[in-house]
């Protein structure tokens, strides 16, 4: 018997690497002979670098780079194990973790670190990267990372810009002489679910700004300011962000990199499954666990436990697949409609304290898989 076992990470319980071997604590005693393959995925949030990184035998790298208010943090990226993969999360050095109700200010936070750890990952002769590009404290379009990669944003007086989204009005004039020569060979996939446009109504300043501290007039500024900076960047590349779908993930950083870098767009749990090769470890399955911390309706948008359930379905159609989660919500019947999910369990025995769940949940998941591979056997 072949059993996948391709959890997300329990957020604040659990990595997925750690959730894996959770179910295969819980599994193995009543299938002792059954091949398991732990597969730990994610869905190009956080956790992205740590599932990629185990489920391929890469390292994990620290790099102090620039943090959004300019100062020093310690950021961890991942080179994967055929040594020419970069996966890195933008909030990793540009992430809203970075400031607080008092420090929060998106007319000045930078994604320069995001730009300086994707030259990091260039120098340890990373031929290809992956960023994930959630949950950023940022709104400047990008412009930081361009800059960190040699992109020269300038005003009237040929003066560079000053960090942040309320600089981007002053951008008279684009030069990209000192632009670092590799960032033309490299493929970039960006991860994200978001389909916002840079600007308007829908766009990066309106939808994401007020999470990040942006006051109504802020917003208005940094709308005015985005609107003004993908006129510059179509005027100078031919290439029109304005309206692109996805172009305002991260505070814009979507924009900067299709303007500056040879990037493409896809969904977080697509890179995910390719780069971890869960449909070749699926095949020939004859059960699949997976799961997260919660399940709901929304899980059909691009989550994990969803994305596991078509990805191995397309190559082990018979098996089952069961989801496990700490916290079961709303609408998981629609999860059903598209016969991909066979069973959703929560792994929580009763009432309980969220931090005895998170201390628990180890235990929890062993358990709950231990229960259903019983009934499984006992069907079979």
């Amino acid at each position: 018997m072949k059993i996948v076992v391709a959890p997300d990470s329990f957020k604040g319980g659990m990595t997925a690497k750690e959730a894996a071997d959770a179910i295969e604590t819980g599994i193995q005693p009543i299938f002792p002979d059954a091949e398991i393959v732990k597969v730990p995925m994610a869905d190009g949030g956080e956790g992205t670098v740590q599932s990629l990184v185990d489920a391929t035998d890469g390292q994990l790298i620290h790099e102090t780079v620039t943090g959004p208010l300019g100062t020093p943090v310690d950021a961890v990226y991942g080179i994967l194990g055929d040594g020419q993969t970069a996966v890195i999360e933008m909030a990793a050095a540009s992430g809203i973790q970075y400031v607080d109700d008092h420090t929060h200010n998106p007319l000045i936070t930078t994604t320069y670190g995001t730009g300086e750890l994707m030259i990091a990952a260039l120098n340890r002769g990373a031929t290809q990267l992956i960023l994930g590009i959630g949950g950023s404290a940022t709104n400047d379009g990008g412009a930081g990372m361009a800059q960190a990669l040699g992109v020269q944003l300038l005003d009237a007086t040929g003066t560079e810009l000053a960090p942040g989204g309320g600089a981007l009005d002053q951008l008279t004039r684009i030069d990209l002489s000192q632009v670092d020569p590799r960032i033309a060979d490299t493929q970039i996939l960006i991860a994200s679910d978001v389909t916002n446009p840079l600007v308007g109504p829908d766009g990066a300043s309106a939808v994401f700004g007020p999470q990040k501290g942006a006051t109504s007039a802020m917003v208005v500024q940094l709308d005015a300011n985005l609107t003004h900076y993908a006129a510059v960047i179509q005027e100078t590349l031919g290439v029109d962000l304005a309206t692109y779908p996805g172009a305002g993930a991260a505070g814009g950083l979507g924009a900067g990199l299709l303007a500056f870098t040879k990037s493409e767009m896809r969904k977080g749990i697509e890179i995910v499954i390719e780069y971890a090769g869960l449909k070749e470890k699926a095949q020939g399955a004859d059960l699949v666990f997976t799961g997260e911390g919660g399940i709901d309706f929304q899980t059909k948008f691009g989550k994990t436990p969803y994305g596991v359930a078509q990805a191995t379905k397309a190559v082990a159609p018979n098996a089952p697949v069961v989801v496990v989660a700490g916290n079961v919500g709303q609408g998981i019947e629609s999860l059903y409609e598209d016969n991909v999910i066979d069973a959703v369990f929560s792994i929580v025995p009763g009432v309980t304290t969220l931090a005895d769940a998170l201390a628990n949940g180890p235990q929890n998941l062993s358990r709950t898989a231990e229960n259903v591979a019983r009934l499984i056997a006992k069907l079979n």
